[in-house]
């Protein structure tokens, strides 16, 4: 007699064990942050330490990284919110995204996803800055996590503020996605937060700009899907 043949093990749409959530697509209604690093700033500002300054971005490089803002417009879920930070460059940045593709969508701003204050310390140029510190550096990032300027921040304030924004934000806007438009150091943060490690580790990510990072919070317990992916790359 001949045997029948087996049923499909995996039939599409399928999740045969529950907590298994690596599809090839993402799962709609999970709690998830896009994380995109604003464009690159002009290049006066590039020659100094700007920190939460509010810089402009770099013209050229608007116009020159428009398949990225395209790609971005893409790659992003369509009914998303938006969160912006004080900073014009992410706004400007949100703006480019939304022009390339995306559709206008409201910018909320929320302060929690601002980069690292520098305090007195801003505004130096590059070379004068490791005359200021008393910690030796980051291998990857101009100041240890814990070294703290006058003023300022250090990296752990950092990451206790982008947590707490990232958990409100989880609380309030449960099982939806939220574009979030932030900086370097705020995204090294929240992965800092959704990994349970110290700031000098996660200053050891690259986030370069315009850049995605995916974050999830399922019941509390965060997930990273991606870090640092460039968009057309």
């Amino acid at each position: 007699m001949m045997a029948s043949a087996a049923p499909d093990a995996c039939p599409a749409g399928q999740n045969n064990q529950g907590n298994f959530l690596d599809a090839p697509r993402l799962e709609r209604g999970v709690t998830r942050f896009w994380l995109i690093r604003h464009a690159l700033v002009e290049q006066n500002a590039r020659a100094m330490m700007y920190g939460t300054m509010d810089v402009p971005l770099c013209p050229e490089s608007l116009v020159a990284q428009q398949p990225m803002y395209e790609a971005l417009a893409r790659r992003l879920p369509s009914d998303a919110h938006w969160f912006v930070t004080p900073l014009s460059r992410t706004r400007r940045t949100a703006e480019a995204i939304q022009n390339a593709g995306y559709g206008e969508r409201p910018l909320t701003v929320e302060p929690g996803f601002l980069e690292q204050e520098l305090g007195e310390w801003q505004g130096l140029p590059h070379a004068e800055f490791p005359k200021k510190l008393e910690r030796a550096p980051h291998y990857f990032w101009p100041l240890s996590g814990e070294e703290r300027p006058p003023g300022g921040e250090n990296m752990v304030d950092v990451c206790r503020r982008v947590g707490h924004a990232l958990s409100m934000l989880a609380a309030s806007h449960a099982k939806q996605d939220m574009v979030v438009v932030s900086h370097g150091g705020a995204i090294r943060a929240a992965l800092a937060h959704a990994l349970k490690i110290d700031a000098d580790t996660a200053l050891h990510f690259s986030i370069q700009n315009l850049s995605l990072t995916i974050l999830e919070c399922h019941d509390g317990v965060w997930r990273v899907v991606t870090a640092n992916e460039l968009p057309g790359i």
